[in-house]
């Protein structure tokens, strides 16, 4: 097969040969470490991939987009609904009401904050079904005070399903003995694991019917209405605009989406992202311009070789094509073994975590800490294809300065000591 003299001597020159090795090991040296940057630059794009995905489907999942809620209690949650799933950007809505207060077991004592929900509507809006280890949301029976609660909290108060919990409200009685903290008891039913700990250690979940009367609100009262939408990022938006146009039915209510309560979270995942990848690039960048001192030992090593060809005719032009072509092919052959290597391990890393975690004993992602327990990683193919094109856009750039001086070689002075 035919090939361009420059192709043909430039591939030969990446081959080792007979007196050249120490020039040939410093070739494969140079692979290497593009390949080794590439490979942790694919893999830590995709575990901060993976933490967004993770922020964007578990914790986002199990709290609300959006919610609207009025200065008082609302008496017909379903009208109110009805009216907000006119706007096309709403998928789902379901009534809800907040309450928080300490939940107290065999002496231990844990924050908690109860989502009380319609089981009926809340699947509509959250992901809670697909985490629950015990228990379904159908046992929160309306007047039977059940309660559902996340693992890391039973954990902590030592209960299990079936136990009883005492739920105490922040609020006090006045009576003529004195004042007494309102106080009723629950039934755990259920225990859920999103491996979030803010949401498995914090949040319980019980009936709309029973947190009203806790409240001593009307039985078919609720706090406000979740919403779901198709684009999770247009959330505030369109919050804000639903409730602008329910104020004008002479009501009062106001939104509060997602961006304020985790919205910091996920802007410094995102942020995070950005930084790490760009000082990555650097480590690539190191890599890719160990090409040229590469190149510039093979341009002294081989000026007898340029000389020879330039008395034989070529051009200085071919001459610099030559080492062009050698420190691309370094580059080209380093970048595809990297991203090779960087896609196995992406896919691979959670599981190769856990098994670490397992033979020793300790998690390095601890949910008291994090937002999730394990590490997440999720692969896309446009962050490998933007990887590999800058390792082989700063590969060609690196042969540039060694090529020119190769094509700067005099025969003459380069033959006087041959």
């Amino acid at each position: 097969m035919f090939r361009p003299l420059f192709v043909f001597i430039g591939t030969r020159y990446t081959r080792a040969k007979r007196r050249n090795h120490f020039v040939s090991f410093i070739s494969l040296t140079s692979m290497i470490g593009l390949a080794l940057g590439v490979v942790v630059m694919i893999v830590v794009l995709s575990v901060m991939n993976g933490f967004d995905y993770e922020m964007r489907t578990r914790v986002l999942g199990m709290v609300p987009h959006a919610t609207i809620q009025g200065r008082q209690p609302i008496d017909d949650w379903q009208a109110l609904a009805a009216k907000v799933k006119q706007n096309p950007e709403v998928l789902a809505v379901a009534p809800f009401t907040q309450m928080q207060g300490l939940l107290t077991h065999g002496g231990k004592v844990n924050k908690v904050l109860i989502n009380a929900v319609d089981p009926a509507e809340e699947d509509k809006v959250s992901i809670v079904s697909g985490f629950l280890k015990q228990g379904k949301l159908a046992d929160l029976e309306a007047g039977s005070f059940n309660m559902i609660i996340g693992d890391k909290a039973a954990t902590k108060l030592g209960v299990v399903v079936g136990d009883k919990l005492t739920f105490v409200a922040p609020e006090v009685t006045v009576t003529p003995a004195g004042m007494f903290p309102r106080i009723k008891r629950f039934n755990v039913v259920g225990i859920f694991h999103v491996g979030a700990g803010e949401l498995d250690g914090f949040v319980a979940m019980a009936n709309l019917h029973d947190l009203a009367l806790l409240q001593r609100w009307k039985p078919n009262q609720v706090q406000g209405l979740r919403l779901k939408f198709n684009d999770l990022f247009q959330a505030p938006r369109t919050a804000w605009n639903i409730a602008q146009s329910l104020a004008a039915d002479g009501h009062e209510y106001y939104s509060l989406d997602w961006t304020r309560t985790h919205g910091n979270l996920y802007q410094a995942i995102r942020m995070e992202k950005s930084i790490i990848g760009l000082l990555l690039l650097l480590i690539v960048a190191v890599a890719a311009f160990n090409i040229i001192s590469t190149l510039v030992m093979v341009v002294t090593d081989k000026q007898g070789d340029i000389a020879i060809l330039r008395t034989l005719g070529a051009t200085p032009g071919q001459i610099m094509a030559i080492f062009m072509v050698q420190g691309t092919v370094i580059g080209v052959i380093g970048t595809l073994v990297g991203a090779a290597l960087g896609i196995l391990a992406a896919l691979n890393v959670s599981a190769a975590i856990a098994l670490l975690e397992r033979m020793i004993g300790h998690k390095f992602l601890n949910s008291d800490v994090y937002f999730i327990d394990y590490l997440p990683s999720q692969l896309m193919a446009s962050d490998v294809l933007l990887v590999c094109a800058a390792a082989l856009v700063l590969s060609f750039f690196a042969t540039l300065y060694p090529a020119w001086r190769a094509a700067r070689v005099q025969p003459a002075e380069a033959l006087r000591y041959e």
